[in-house]
């Protein structure tokens, strides 16, 4: 997975935080749990506000 695979990521996220509501999670928290996750390839100096609202948008609709 890479930082453009936000719905993959989002799938994940909430596979993984099952009880976290996304819409609370910081980017800080965000990044941090991103690149923790099994199979994720790329590291933060590739990661962004935009691609991090992105992947918190498709965890928000993956969820409701």
């Amino acid at each position: 997975m890479k930082w453009t695979d936000s719905l993959e990521i989002a799938i994940a996220l909430a596979e993984r935080y099952p009880d976290v509501d996304p819409k609370t999670v910081n980017f800080v928290d965000l990044m941090r749990w991103v690149m923790a996750l099994p199979g994720f390839e790329e590291d933060e100096r590739h990661c962004g506000e935009k691609k991090l609202e992105a992947i918190q948008q498709a965890w928000i609709e993956e969820v409701d």
